[in-house]
């Protein structure tokens, strides 16, 4: 049995997820741009996501001693034609980083994507110095399609994104 669960997020993860969001060092691995923001801020983006949850699902990763929210994970921009969505995942908690809660909440996710929603494609973006995550996906199952040039401003520079998929037929459920 795993010592990590996943569940949909709540309002009463918005003080974790705003911690997290205001710690340069965990925004340093992700593809966006570090920024100050208000709990108002976070507050506001979760009553947006619960009005509309159609085309999105948003997961706490929590581990099952404390039922301490300790990461997320997504699958965004659900198209539900082409069967398609968008991959993130972030381990906020740093205790925590390290320790195979991403590979546990990838693959989980990816089992609800293909196996509860019946999508045929998930894909990612993520920054070519992340070699971690990249090692990461790879081991799951997903190969790289690209690179995106210079996509990302961060501290300073520009850097690459690295476009990755995985196909339903393409992936193995481990536990």
């Amino acid at each position: 049995m795993s010592e990590f669960y996943l569940r949909e997020l709540s309002r009463g993860d918005i003080e974790s997820i705003n911690r997290w969001r205001n710690d340069r060092e965990i925004i340093r691995t992700l593809g966006s741009t570090f920024r100050y923001i208000a709990e108002e801020i976070d507050s506001a983006w979760m009553d947006s996501y619960l009005s509309s949850r159609s085309n999105c699902i948003r997961l706490a990763i929590c581990e099952m001693a404390s039922k301490k929210i300790v990461g997320a994970v997504y699958l965004l921009a659900i198209d539900w034609i082409a069967r398609s969505c968008e991959f993130g995942i972030w381990i906020g908690e740093r205790d925590f980083q390290g320790r195979g809660v991403g590979t546990f909440a990838t693959n989980k996710a990816l089992e609800h994507a293909f196996l509860d929603m019946n999508l045929n494609r998930v894909h990612l973006t993520v920054l070519e110095n992340n070699e971690r995550a990249i090692a990461l996906y790879k081991k799951i199952g997903f190969s790289v399609e690209g690179v995106l040039r210079q996509a990302v401003f961060k501290e300073g520079s520009y850097l690459n994104m690295v476009q990755m998929a995985i196909l339903a037929s393409e992936f193995s459920r481990s536990e």
